[in-house]
């Protein structure tokens, strides 16, 4: 995400001494303090450390970039060698009146003590926007020659406890009255580990993996391919990793899962050290659960990232008008250390890093934050209910909405939240009988927002929920969430599950293997988009209801075909792909309408035209227009922003016996633009649809395209 920057004249050269000056310290202090003193706090005209006698942490004054994580013996976890983006950081990227974005250090202009004695250190580093101030004098200046910084105020902090084998850091921003227009594109925290120490990664229970070095995705021991974040190992230092493929997207996960992830030391260490992002609360991202985010990746590096444009796309990312009032905390993250004798599996160290998290969310939210920003848990609410569905295709009567996802988001349309950023999100799953507590949510006005796997659509409560502190608010009667149903269903494809993991996820081309996904998360491996081509080299997918099965037959996602057309040159083209699905209808209702589900798990770029038993129909019978650039098919996610399409579909469209729906991707020049199918589904006219066909069909009858946003 960091781009390189470039300084100039005099800021540049004091700006290196400077730095000489701060890393000669991180690397030359003493032994830690005893950890029965409590935590220490040494500030210094160019440096400050944090020391509780278990961890040393070093922050450049006033900046407020970390220089040094001293632990266990090891004078510094961190990457020292590189010019400007130190160990660790906050970065963000900003744009303005459609401009392309730039990516800044957020490098403090003032240093203050918040709170200091034996128990608790937290200490903070601010800048704030004034207009005059260029970026040169900020001493790092962004590649685009932005002659201002982004018109935000920061406030990013530090906080060590007496006995934690680690430390917390927040951000707080905040745009205000006075400050002009400006798009937010992206703010994270990142520290960049010693790659001499950190080589194995771990981002969950089962993604755990000895991981290359930097220099192993770089020409001539690497090779880019088709994205630049994609390498293939030619050479590698670890020779058993040649021939594999690199690429820090396969490691994404949900939010709701990006929990503790970080990196071991190699077991040949002593001791082996761990070092670990525990987010125990979600509820300062954005996007909803189910957004896919980075986590760690080569580099060593380790991130919480905040906000981006990833598998949601850019131009669903916050904009800011002029003097718009806003403010937001984002994290707390702990940096959590630990360590194992030598020989100790790594692994371990992840398990003990996990139960770390367990104990960080019972704590949650935190008590000893100073910030009167972060809201503490006496200054929070609650709100109870119950949801049901009513379905009387599935039931006669409302039943639970087992595991339903229950959120509350900013105000907004049905399904709003998947791209929401501005607020706070706090989501929750029902139990059996559909019951759901949102606890420890922040003051404000929220819409409840909802929606239930195994059924398609969104669900939006009616009424504002305002909540207060230490409100406890317990809705009054059942939510009701009703799917979009017209008829019972003739047929369907897949699971209504906003994913396309279920359909068919090809074997991967054996010269660009990650073995880590061999048997898990399948669609995680690269160039599976050309393995289409392979599959069907001259005829398109088709899908016979009754005969086929989607966990075969479905390609899991659908774009345009590549037909090399010049094999000497290596051009390529790019064909509309057709899809077709073949059912049987006995008797077609005459002068009814039937209704067609189309449920999108992503969409890059496509078009997805739909044509009922006329393929050479000029105008498609129903058109989704140009679709979202979620880029989930390149970035290795098996689902981006969902989508959803109600088709109505005239009875004379259907004939009796075998009938076609020709699915076409239509737009795009190249592998990444195209979709990913969730759920399909026909469904028969209902009663209501038949007592009233003849006065519907009677005018001019358009389709209907709906979405859940």
């Amino acid at each position: 995400m960091m781009s390189s920057v470039k300084t100039s004249g005099t800021c540049t050269l004091r700006y290196l001494l400077l730095l000489i000056l701060i890393n000669n310290y991180a690397w030359d202090t003493s032994a830690l303090s005893n950890p029965d003193e409590g935590v220490k706090l040494h500030v210094q005209d160019n440096h400050v450390v944090m020391d509780n006698g278990l961890v040393q942490v070093n922050i450049s004054n006033p900046y407020g970039l970390v220089t040094g994580v001293q632990y266990n013996g090891i004078d510094n976890l961190l990457e020292s060698i590189n010019e400007f983006n130190h160990g660790g950081y906050w970065d963000l990227n900003w744009s303005q009146r459609g401009n392309k974005g730039t990516y800044f250090l957020m490098n403090g202009t003032s240093f203050n003590v918040i709170v200091q004695n034996e128990s608790q250190v937290e200490i903070s580093f601010t800048r704030t926007w004034n207009s005059s101030v260029s970026s040169s004098s900020s001493h790092i200046s962004d590649k685009n020659n932005s002659t201002d910084w982004a018109p935000l105020n920061f406030d990013i902090r530090y906080v060590m406890l007496k006995g934690s084998s680690g430390f917390y850091t927040y951000g707080i921003y905040e745009h205000v009255n006075g400050m002009p227009d400006f798009n937010l594109n992206g703010t994270r925290v990142a520290f960049k580990l010693r790659k001499d120490k950190f080589q194995y990664m771990a981002i969950s229970k089962t993604q755990q993996r000895r991981m290359p070095l930097p220099e192993d995705r770089e020409p001539p021991r690497g090779k880019l391919l088709q994205f630049k974040e994609a390498a293939l190992l030619v050479d590698p230092v670890e020779p058993d990793l040649k021939g594999q493929v690199e690429d820090k997207y396969m490691y994404a996960q949900n939010i709701e899962d990006i929990k503790v992830h970080g990196w071991v030391c190699s077991k040949a260490s002593d001791p082996l050290v761990g070092f670990w992002h525990i987010t125990p609360s979600d509820e300062y991202r954005s996007g909803g659960p189910l957004r896919h985010e980075l986590t760690s990746h080569v580099g060593p590096h380790s991130l919480t990232v905040f906000l981006s444009s990833h598998y949601m796309g850019q131009d669903k990312l916050p904009i800011f008008g002029n003097g718009e009032p806003w403010k937001k905390v984002y994290g707390p993250v702990f940096i959590y250390l630990n360590s194992a004798p030598r020989g100790t599996n790594e692994s371990a160290l992840w398990d003990d890093a996990n139960e770390q998290l367990q104990q960080e969310a019972q704590k949650w939210p935190y008590n000893f934050l100073a910030s009167t920003d972060y809201p503490r848990s006496d200054q929070r609410g609650t709100v109870n209910g119950k949801i049901l569905i009513r379905d009387r295709f599935a039931s006669k009567g409302d039943i639970p909405a087992v595991d339903a996802y229950v959120g509350l988001a900013l105000p907004g349309e049905v399904g709003s939240w998947q791209t929401e950023c501005k607020g706070y999100q706090f989501w929750t799953r029902a139990g059996p009988d559909g019951s759901f507590t949102i606890k420890n949510v922040h003051s404000g006005d929220y819409n409840l927002y909802a929606w239930v796997p195994g059924f398609i659509g969104d669900y939006k409560y009616g009424n504002l929920i305002t909540v207060k502190e230490g409100d406890s608010i317990e809705l009054d009667e059942d939510l009701v969430y009703e799917p979009p149903r017209n008829g019972t269903t003739l047929w369907e494809i897949g699971i209504p599950d906003r994913t396309a993991a279920e359909f068919f996820i090809p074997d991967v081309d054996p010269k660009y293997v990650n073995p880590l996904y061999l048997k898990q998360d399948r669609y995680r491996q690269y160039g599976l988009w050309e393995q289409y081509s392979v599959l069907y080299p001259s005829t398109d997918l088709v899908y016979t209801i009754n005969s086929s099965t989607y966990q075969k037959d479905w390609f899991y996602a659908q774009q345009k075909e590549i037909y090399l057309f010049n094999r000497k040159l290596g051009e390529k083209k790019y064909n509309s792909t057709t899809w077709q699905i073949k059912f049987n209808l006995d008797s077609v209702d005459q002068g009814t309408i039937y209704k067609l589900r189309v449920a999108l798990a992503s969409t890059h770029g496509a078009e997805l035209q739909i044509r009922f038993n006329n393929l050479g129909t000029e105008i498609p019978h129903f058109t989704t227009g140009g679709l979202y650039k979620d880029n989930a098919i390149a970035r290795h996610g098996i689902h981006g922003l969902y989508l959803l399409f109600n088709v109505d579909v005239k009875s004379d469209w259907l004939k009796d016996g075998e009938n076609t729906i020709f699915l076409s991707q239509v737009r795009g020049t190249g592998p990444f633009l195209g979709i990913m199918y969730d759920y399909i589904r026909l469904e028969a006219p209902g009663k209501d649809e038949r007592n009233s066909a003849e006065a519907r069909l009677s005018g001019d009858l358009t389709q209907t395209r709906t979405t859940s946003f």
